[in-house]
């Protein structure tokens, strides 16, 4: 517990009650919160601020669909949330390994009626309690009395993520407040590492017998690297790359794609996290963090060298383009490391900027530091 507190020492804001967002996950007894708060991170971060609870359940489904279906991971004891996973993927023919957009896409469109007894009772609690720690005066005889009038009481509250607006069962909507909006969007890589991070451990209490629960979140990643190992390959064919562990010189053949701040943690595959290695490094280096002092100077010139082809060489800047449609999602983080005419030292401090708070935070919450050996 003490790890997981200290954990929770998220990037400050003079103007938002952090100390608030960094108690949302005390507590829990369930899984809800952790799904409903990535919900809301998700949409936020593609642009959404006024958000419906129907959205946000149906992103909960589709975000527990492939720990649930594929290794039968248990959420609670009573759980709504496996239960509607579970129903659904018994009436269906969508397997575990289905797209998220074809679960939300079904969703959305789903007319059962015990789906949407599911989305209901989904409704019932998680909307309110998530931001239990920005209540003030809020008591145990608060909290009982109908939604609607629950979401009253609440809106009278200050400097809440989110308000209630038009309330209306499934319908009712979500109001983020914009300069919440605004630190999601900001702070995105280490909120959903934070999530992530807190889901592994409520997990692992919930399934004790279970191995390796950080690879049984969402489908094998390895496949959707593939334009990006295609990028590498291409500039080994021009120049010659080595990569940041052993130093030794890749080639097209040898090439695997490793995270620099781990998978585990960070839960995605953007860009500037990932460089070229080898498998067998790969695999020795496994969920660890590579040691800053060491390993960053040497990652930040790889980055850099690959930067700089992107403007020198056509076919580069086209691969460069094919994988930034799926691996570069914020678009701030792309105008500062991608945009033409940034020298040496102006790239490797922006990509500081970027990534040292992601891996510091990975740190704090006990990833082992690793250096590579030749043994």
């Amino acid at each position: 517990m003490d790890r997981e507190r200290h954990y929770m020492q998220l990037p400050n804001s003079e103007q938002l009650n952090i100390a608030g967002l960094s108690r949302i996950f005390d507590n829990k007894s369930e899984c809800y919160k952790l799904f409903w708060f990535q919900a809301v991170l998700s949409h936020v971060c593609r642009g959404k601020t006024e958000i419906t609870f129907e959205e946000l359940i149906d992103e909960m489904i589709a975000d527990a669909w492939y720990m649930v279906t594929e290794y039968h991971l248990n959420l609670g004891p009573r759980d709504t949330l496996e239960k509607a996973v579970n129903y659904i993927s018994s009436v269906t023919v969508m397997l575990p390994s289905v797209k998220k957009q074809e679960i939300l896409d079904w969703l959305k469109n789903c007319q059962d009626p015990a789906v949407l007894r599911f989305k209901r009772d989904l409704t019932l609690n998680v909307p309110f309690r998530l931001q239990a720690p920005f209540l003030n005066g809020f008591k145990t005889d608060s909290w009982k009395c109908g939604s609607g009038e629950l979401a009253f009481r609440i809106n009278q509250q200050e400097r809440l993520i989110y308000y209630f607006d038009t309330f209306s069962g499934l319908n009712t909507v979500i109001r983020v407040v914009p300069e919440w909006a605004e630190y999601l969007k900001e702070n995105q890589e280490i909120l959903r590492g934070w999530i992530q991070y807190n889901m592994i451990l409520y997990l692992q209490r919930r399934n004790p017998s279970v191995p390796g629960i950080s690879d049984k979140l969402y489908p094998p990643q390895e496949r959707k690297l593939e334009k990006v190992k295609k990028y590498w390959k291409l500039l080994s064919e021009l120049a010659p790359v080595h990569e940041i562990y052993g130093e030794s010189l890749l080639t097209p053949d040898n090439i695997s794609i490793d995270h620099f701040v781990p998978w585990s943690y960070v839960a995605h595959d953007e860009f500037w996290n990932l460089h070229p290695t080898t498998k067998n490094i790969n695999s020795s280096k496994s969920n660890h963090l590579p040691a800053w002092d060491l390993y960053f100077p040497r990652f930040a010139e790889i980055e850099y060298q690959s930067y700089r082809m992107i403007w020198e060489y056509e076919q580069v800047q086209d691969a460069f383009r094919k994988c930034a449609r799926e691996h570069l999602n914020n678009p701030e983080i792309e105008h500062r490391l991608y945009r033409q005419g940034l020298d040496a030292v102006k790239f490797k401090e922006q990509l500081q900027d970027v990534i040292y708070p992601v891996y510091l935070s990975a740190k704090t919450c006990g990833f082992s530091s690793w250096k590579f050996s030749q043994d």
